[in-house]
Order: C-alpha cells, then sequence, then structure tokens
C-alpha cells in the first residue's frame, strides 16, 4: 500500500507534450495490454496502434520521439476474461481520463477522442478574484446558456461562451454587472453528455430510456472528463461534432477573464459523486472496479438515484479530483467550487481537497451540497467546510408549496418553530435551535436554487395550491406578480439578505423567474405547467426571458438596492452572534433584532423587523436613538427612505431594514 500511495504522488497522467516527445500515462492495473492509438483526423477510421508498457503499479507508459499536438489518440484496452468489464463498450477505443480535451459526436454514446495541443492565453494580467472572506460575496447560481440563449437577451456570438461576454446585450456579464452580484456559480462546465439515448428506444448496447422525453442533459450533471471544458457552448459546434478545435479553452477562458475584469468571482459546480452512464466514459464502461463504488455483493452502489457513486476513498480516483480541482484552478483561473451531492464524497476527500486546494490558493472557496449519502451539513462545518443551508430555505418560504409552506406564508414549515428562526438569522449556529454550523462563513443562505420551484413559482403555487397542475394559459399574464405575490417576492428577499453567512440567489429570482414548461416537439404531458426539475429541457423552458424583468422591475431593483446594502453592510453578513439580540413579543411571527455592527467595522448598527403576520403591526417601539429606514416592503436602497425614532408601523407579510451611526 506504501509503494502505491508513493506512485500516486509521483507519477502524471495524460498526454504531456516536449519538443520533440510526446509521453503518454494511463492507469488501468487490470488490463492484459494496451495501445495508444493516434488519429491524424478524428474521423480516421482507425489509427496508428503504439503499444504501452505497464509498471509495477498499474500504470502503462509510453514515449515517442514526435511532437504529436493537432492530433487525437485513444486507448485500446484488452483484458483476461476474468478481469474484463461487463459493458457494452468494451471493445471499443477510450479517450484518456485525463483528457484536457475531447472531441464528441453530438450522440449519447460521444465516442470521445483525446486531443493534443498545448496552449498559451493571454491573461492580460488579470488573475484570480478570491474573495478575503466568503461572507462578503453575494452569489449568483446559473446555467451558463440561460443567461444568452433567449431573443430577449440581445446577445451576438456564435455560441454560448462568446454570447455570454458580449458588452452589447441585455443579458450575459452585462445583467450581472448591472445586478450587482460580485460571484456567478456556474452549473457544469466541465465536458458532460448532452444527449441521452432515444426515448422509447432500445439501444444496441441495451440502453432503454423510458423517462425522458427529451433525451438530453441540459444541466450537465452527468461528468464524462473532469479536465476537459465542454465544447457544446463553443464556437466550433456543428450538427456532427463539437470540440474539433480548441474553441472551447479559449472561449471559457474569455468567460473568466472578462468576469474577472469586472471583479466577479467565479466558481464552478462539480460532479464528482458519480460518472456519466451511457457514453463511451472509460472511468464507467474500462475501470468501474478502480472509479466506481459496489456493494458487499458486487453490485454499483446507487444511494443518490444518479446511476452509480464515484471510489473517491480509491486513492487513484481521490488523486483524479485533486489533479483536476488544482488544474481548473491553475490553467482557467476558477476561483472555487461547488460540490454536487458532496456526502457522497467520503471524509478523507473531503479534508485532503481542503488541504491541497488552500495549500495553494489559502482563500479558494469550498462549497458542498451537504447530502447525497446522508444529511451533513454539521459536519462538513466540523471539517471547515461550507455548505448549502437548506434550513433557512424551508423556514422562510417552507418546503412544500402545497402542504409545507413556511414564515413567509404567516405559517410554520414543520421543523420549524420561533427560536430555530431566530437561529437562522444568526448563521444557523450550532450552539441555537437547529444549529448546523460552527461559523456563520459555513452557512451558504439561499431561497432558490436550480433544483426545485423557482423561488416566484413556489409563491404563485403556495397562493393558488389548485395550480401546480395546471397549465399556464397566458405566461405574459403569469409571470406578471400580483400585489400578494410581490409582496411575498419582497419579503423572501429581505429575509435572506439579513441572515448571518452567504448569500445565494439563483439566475431569475431577480425578476420572479417562471419556468413554465416550453412547447416542444418531444410530446411533453406536463407542458404548460410550472416545473420543478428542468434539468433535460434546453429551451424556454430554462432560458432566463429578459421581457419578464421589465414586466417585474420593481422586484428586480428591490434585489438589486438590497444586494448594494449587503456588500456596503458587513454587519448584516459577519458580525459576531453575540452582537445579535432579539424582542420577544407575544406574537411569534413577528421577528425583531439588533445588530451591533462594532466587531467589523462597519460605521452603523442596524435593527431588523420581520413580521410574518397577515395583518400590519402598528406602533412597533424602536430601540433609542434616530434610525433610518433603508429597506422596507416597497423600496431597498444605501440612501436614507425616511428618519423615524421612537415606533414605526410595520406591514403584513414585510420587513423593515433600519441603521443608525454608532456613537
Amino acid at each position: 500500500m506504501r509503494k502505491m500511495k508513493q506512485a500516486v504522488k509521483e507519477i502524471p497522467l495524460g498526454c504531456s507534450l516536449k519538443e520533440n516527445s510526446t509521453h503518454f500515462r494511463f492507469y488501468c492495473p487490470k488490463a492484459r495490454a494496451v495501445h495508444c492509438v493516434i488519429f491524424d483526423d478524428y474521423n480516421q477510421k482507425d489509427g496508428r496502434h503504439v503499444e504501452m508498457h505497464k509498471d509495477d503499479n498499474g500504470y502503462w507508459q509510453l514515449s515517442i520521439n514526435e511532437n504529436l499536438e493537432g492530433k487525437w489518440y485513444g486507448y485500446k484496452v484488452s483484458f483476461h476474461d476474468k478481469d474484463k468489464p461487463d459493458s457494452p463498450y468494451i471493445d471499443e477505443i477510450f479517450a484518456d481520463p485525463y483528457s484536457k480535451h475531447v472531441t464528441v459526436k453530438n450522440n449519447y454514446k460521444q465516442e470521445a477522442r483525446s486531443y493534443i495541443f498545448e496552449h498559451n492565453y493571454d491573461w492580460e494580467g488579470i488573475g484570480h478574484q478570491f474573495p478575503s472572506d466568503l461572507r462578503d460575496l453575494v452569489i449568483y447560481e446559473t446555467h451558463l446558456k440561460d443567461m444568452c440563449a433567449h431573443r430577449t437577451s440581445g446577445a451576438s456570438g456564435q455560441a454560448c461562451y462568446q454570447k455570454f461576454v458580449d458588452r452589447n446585450q441585455t443579458g450575459g456579464i452585462n445583467h450581472l454587472k448591472k445586478l450587482g452580484v460580485n460571484c456567478v456559480e456556474f452549473l457544469p462546465l466541465q465536458k458532460f453528455s448532452p444527449a441521452e439515448p432515444p426515448y422509447g428506444e432500445i439501444t444496441p448496447e441495451g440502453f432503454h430510456n423510458t423517462w425522458n422525453v427529451y433525451a438530453a442533459n441540459y444541466w450537465g450533471y452527468m461528468t464524462s472528463f473532469f479536465f476537459a471544458p465542454e465544447s457544446w457552448f463553443a464556437s466550433d459546434y456543428s450538427n456532427r461534432h463539437s470540440g474539433k478545435t480548441t474553441a472551447a479553452v479559449t472561449e471559457l477562458k474569455n468567460v473568466v477573464k472578462e468576469l474577472h475584469r469586472e471583479g466577479i468571482t467565479v466558481l464552478m459546480d462539480v460532479v464528482y459523486n458519480h460518472t456519466s452512464l451511457f457514453d463511451m466514459n472509460p472511468l464507467t464502461h474500462l475501470m468501474p472496479d478502480v472509479y466506481l463504488r459496489k456493494d458487499e455483493k458486487g453490485r454499483l452502489m446507487n444511494r443518490s438515484g444518479t446511476g452509480n457513486e464515484f471510489r473517491s476513498e480509491n486513492p487513484i480516483a481521490r488523486k483524479m479530483i485533486i489533479d483536476s480541482l488544482l488544474y481548473w484552478m491553475d490553467e482557467y483561473k476558477v476561483d472555487g467550487f461547488r460540490f454536487d451531492l458532496a456526502a457522497l464524497l467520503d471524509k478523507k476527500t473531503w479534508n485532503e481537497i481542503k488541504k491541497t486546494i488552500r495549500k495553494k490558493y489559502p482563500n479558494a472557496v469550498l462549497i458542498a451540497e451537504p447530502w447525497g449519502g446522508y444529511y451533513s451539513p454539521h459536519t462538513f462545518s466540523d471539517n471547515g467546510w461550507a455548505s448549502w443551508n437548506d434550513r433557512i430555505r424551508n423556514s422562510i418560504k417552507g418546503a412544500d408549496p402545497l402542504h409545507d409552506r413556511g414564515f413567509i406564508f404567516s405559517e410554520w414549515q414543520h421543523e420549524t418553530r420561533r427560536h430555530r428562526l431566530e437561529n437562522v438569522f444568526k448563521g444557523t449556529l450550532n450552539h441555537g435551535e437547529g444549529g448546523l454550523y460552527n461559523s456563520s462563513d459555513h452557512s451558504v443562505n439561499y431561497l432558490e436554487s436550480h433544483d426545485g420551484y423557482t423561488l416566484a413559482d413556489f409563491i404563485r403555487i403556495g397562493l393558488n395550491p389548485e395550480r401546480h397542475d395546471q397549465p399556464v394559459a397566458n405566461r405574459d399574464e403569469h409571470v406578471k406578480l400580483n400585489n400578494i405575490q410581490i409582496k411575498l417576492c419582497k419579503f423572501a428577499a429581505i429575509c435572506l439578505f439579513t441572515a448571518q453567512g452567504v448569500t445565494m440567489i439563483n439566475a431569475g429570482q431577480e425578476f420572479a423567474r417562471t419556468k413554465v414548461i416550453a412547447k416542444s416537439p418531444n410530446g411533453d404531458p406536463d407542458e404548460g405547467k410550472m416545473d420543478h426539475n428542468s434539468y433535460q429541457k434546453n429551451n424556454a423552458t430554462n432560458w432566463l426571458n429578459f421581457d419578464d424583468l421589465t414586466a417585474n422591475k420593481d422586484l428586480f431593483e428591490y434585489y438589486r438596492g438590497l444586494i448594494k446594502i449587503r456588500k456596503t453592510s458587513p454587519a448584516l453578513r459577519k458580525c459576531d452572534p453575540g452582537e445579535i439580540c432579539f424582542d420577544y413579543f407575544g406574537d411569534p411571527l413577528l421577528l425583531s433584532f439588533y445588530i451591533n455592527g462594532k466587531s467589523t467595522g462597519d460605521m452603523y448598527d442596524y435593527f431588523v423587523i420581520l413580521n410574518g403576520n397577515a395583518f400590519q403591526h402598528n406602533q412597533q417601539k424602536l430601540p433609542s436613538g434616530i434610525w433610518e429606514v433603508i429597506a422596507n416592503n416597497k423600496i431597498a436602497t444605501t440612501q436614507t427612505i425616511e428618519i423615524v425614532s421612537g415606533t414605526i408601523n410595520i406591514p403584513s407579510q414585510g420587513g423593515i431594514l433600519l441603521r443608525k451611526l454608532r456613537h
């Protein structure tokens, strides 16, 4: 085992170029023989087969005295019968798991070939954009294509990477700038499989898609190659192929550079908990014994329902995760990651990731989705990780718009009571009721993400439950918020932005995004209804319609104001827990708390009043002093809305944020 661990540390994997030679290293311990197949062109039927040599640790190696830049390669692997993986692709040529770029066919098999290249990119002196404190971020979670695919974005360019950074559009990077967020978290951009097997057919490999009428994987949570960028969004995409040039490499770096130029931190959603299923993924189909978990009966494990589980506890698999994370930070200057279903990774891997990444990049952002194998926000916090806080989400809006609504609806979500709700605003800390975190910088607070209903659709259904299963007759009328809907949207927003910790919103939350299932040729039986799981829809269901921003401009401006307030008010995001003091009333749905900003260097103290009741509270007593109202149920601004002292009237299902200079 010691010899194996030493080998893991010392041997670089993949393809490396030198001036007059090319070197290949590939881990496949059970293989009987491996040939590296060199192609002059991606479409070449067969290439030059060169035998590789195996060392004592299961690594196959080859050095060729040629510079093979601009060519493609793959591995042809043979096994003894007892070691042969059970895969329909076992006789195929597989791309390198360490591929830095792959060319694929646009079908469910992908038939990837690894591309050999060196990439010299001009970063113009623009480096990483790490936060000094995670709580200084306002994170905007989005699918890259959602920001620029709809006609209303007005984006120009040959494909999504180019369109996203177009400076003459309503959507893309311009929208982020206008909104004022300082961090973007992209849904997966590592090479995934955008296509699934045809719906209703049994493929020659025996795959039978009975669940996905779109036969598509739009969100990208089926990673194929951990080191390669997704080429579906690049300008060299064609009907048959993607990735025939290195356009994806250049154009994704352009996206990161332009975001950094605007002072925006860039995070990537990464999927290391499982591997893609139906394409010719070498981890899935060539080396499942190395990279996939099995139970005591030798069956693939699948606790999350994603198809398999990545065997992160294997040192080789763990090394691949860490190598790829460092590669993305070194080569693409990504500032951090959100780890999908991170509880499926073993704890030693959590710690090795944090130790290795933070050694090189001390302020790198590491955020876990803290479930999958089990519910573990507290465990991640004990190990120094931030994670998504579903407890604030459920407490504020509820867990189910039909049967389990929350505070903004004047109701109590079934797990939530008054003291737990108070603790949510302190950062959901371990010393309080329902606590999850050792520190508020571990709490990533959100009310909406890519999963589930949008916040606005949750509110639309929560107020009118019969709508959850009814097609929307008129989308324009549906998206325009009525008085009670906008009241609850703003109430939810002010609750989110006055909670200690890290704030995250989902794309379009700021203008009441709806996900009405768009018309398509796919025969979706739920067409016209509000969607709560749009992972497979590459259409207007997901694409941001910026006409909706115009329809709900009042809400958009409210979010802009709250974002500006939060960025300029450190006490609202990272004060000492002892500096927050709650008032107590006979009414559990009326919350008010004082925030002393001294420990954060904030020049102000703050007073927050949140009324979850469906009736107004008159003459609410204020702490002593002269207070500025900077947010109420109508407006949010860093400027003074009004000056008050003594008492104030609190609107129903609404909040007020006040500040005063500390003397």
